[in-house]
């Protein structure tokens, strides 16, 4: 194995380590003991915690980037990319995700890890617009942007995986959700709106 692949592997461990016991259960021992390497092997990749945090923060923005985002070419289409996604978070994504709100949380208390994590919701920002766009809807920056803060603001829910909270937002129907979210933003389908 490469350094470069083990580098990497060693992120993704992290990434791991990071949403299965939180910001103050990664540390280096935790991610070699879970990677399987000899004790040590993160400290010499990852000399600081701030080191192995800026990883792990890298290594988020790398996956982000490796999502697939097809265009989708109406409405119906953006529901259902809307809809997967949502159960994305309680699924495979889950780990990410995770971390990724463990590290929006250390980010609050550092702003030079703010300036990495950030560059995650901007790119989430700007791929929602687009699709909203290619869905044919009327979109504003204020539009786009409401549909992308509701789907975020979703996420801690999805990953609490609170039943009556689910119910009484409507997250226990992915599908439901989205369209409800996108007639709320934009108008009923049937009402003259794409």
């Amino acid at each position: 194995m490469g350094n470069q692949d083990r580098r990497e592997r060693l992120q993704d461990t992290a990434i791991e380590v990071l949403a299965e016991h939180g910001g103050r259960g990664l540390t280096h021992r935790a991610v070699d003991t879970a990677a399987g390497v000899p004790l040590g092997t993160a400290k010499n990749y990852f000399p600081t915690r701030q080191a192995l945090l800026r990883a792990v923060a890298e290594r988020c923005v790398e996956l982000y980037r490796d999502v697939p985002r097809p265009a989708p070419g109406d409405r119906k289409t953006l529901v259902a990319m809307i809809s997967a996604l949502l159960a994305d978070v309680a699924g495979p994504g889950r780990p990410r995700l995770l971390a990724y709100l463990e590290l929006q949380a250390e980010a609050a208390r550092a702003p030079w890890l703010a300036g990495i994590v950030d560059a995650i919701a901007e790119a989430d920002f700007a791929a929602f617009e687009e699709a909203q766009r290619a869905a044919g809807l009327p979109v504003t920056p204020e539009r786009a942007a409401t549909v992308t803060l509701a789907l975020h603001a979703a996420i801690p829910h999805l990953l609490a995986g609170g039943p009556r909270t689910l119910t009484a937002t409507g997250l226990d129907d992915p599908a439901g959700f989205a369209r409800d979210l996108l007639d709320s933003v934009y108008g009923r389908a049937g009402d003259g709106m794409p």
